[in-house]
């Protein structure tokens, strides 16, 4: 089944159509600059655009850089505030629809999206437990799971330590805005994940967003985190499936799921449960990290060395 996933970011809106019985897109994403200022209006005008591109006709999911609800949007932090108790999907139903609701638009929250296509479809299929997916990017955005059931909307990446919202600190646009290297950057991104860690204490951390690229160059520079961390398979495509999946379970009539659809293609009834899920999200043991690299409580954000 193909359905079209639009991904809205504080940078760049993109989006395909996706292929939901492989998690892949059908076609090469195609990606406009998110207007400034990046009010409702604006914004949907540009998921206009994508979903023209490929002369689509049929449902549509959407992402949010914020908490949304019913489809309203609910808070904006990386967008203009006019987004705040909006009806979003209603807004981009009749903006992409031309008003005849030819494009019903599902919306949800970007790492929700990133964190179900990753579940059903990535690093985190087959895991049960806790797992939480990250986006790094404009801001941070976060999924959190326990045996494959989301918890929508819980968007970590404002924590606040010592003062600062942590996106603000340990984002990818922070690493470019500060100029800072891999290694420094790495380090906050520690200090973070160890408070997160502190909070939750899962078995499974799913790094995401466009950096998940180059996971290379700072994935090995975090130490004393207890939990498994690993990149996103799906990368910065993640959330244009999530995206998609969303669509085609509200087709259905029901809320998105990292379960794979019935084979009528239905989406699952229960969600991802232990029996669905047999692979336990067990990261390693403190034993297979080097005892100078333990991470005590959080403590802010460090400035020297950098």
């Amino acid at each position: 089944m193909r359905v079209f996933g639009v991904d809205i970011g504080g940078s760049g809106i993109k989006g395909a159509p996706v292929d939901l019985e492989r998690g892949e897109l059908v076609d090469e994403r195609y990606k406009v600059l998110t207007p400034h200022p990046a009010t409702p209006e604006a914004v949907a005008d540009c998921v206009k655009d994508v979903v023209d591109h490929f002369g689509w006709t049929g449902p549509v999911g959407a992402t949010f850089p914020g908490v949304v609800t019913g489809g309203i949007t609910r808070t904006a932090a990386n967008v203009d505030k006019h987004w705040i108790g909006t009806d979003a999907a209603a807004l981009l139903t009749d903006r992409v629809g031309g008003g005849a609701g030819g494009c019903p638009v599902t919306l949800l929250n970007d790492a929700d999206a990133a964190g179900l296509a990753e579940m059903r479809f990535g690093a985190g299929r087959d895991r049960t437990g806790t797992v939480i997916v990250l986006t790094f990017g404009t801001g941070i955005g976060s999924a959190v799971f326990t045996d494959g059931r989301l918890i929508p909307n819980t968007e970590l990446g404002h924590l606040e330590l010592h003062g600062h919202d942590a996106e603000k600190r340990a984002s990818t646009k922070a690493k470019e805005d500060e100029e800072l290297n891999w290694q420094q950057w790495a380090h906050r991104v520690q200090k973070y994940l160890a408070h997160v860690e502190m909070l939750l204490s899962p078995a499974l951390f799913v790094i995401g967003g466009g950096v998940s690229r180059k996971a290379e160059k700072f994935l090995p520079l975090i130490e004393g985190i207890r939990a498994e961390i690993v990149p996103a398979r799906l990368q910065n495509n993640a959330g244009i499936v999530g995206a998609a999946m969303a669509a085609q379970a509200a087709r259905a009539g029901a809320p998105p799921t990292a379960e794979p659809p019935a084979a009528d293609g239905s989406p699952a009834g229960n969600g991802a449960g232990p029996a669905a899920r047999t692979r336990p999200a067990e990261g390693p043991s403190p034993a297979d990290r080097a005892p100078s690299a333990a991470v005590d409580s959080p403590v802010g954000w460090p400035d020297a060395g950098r």
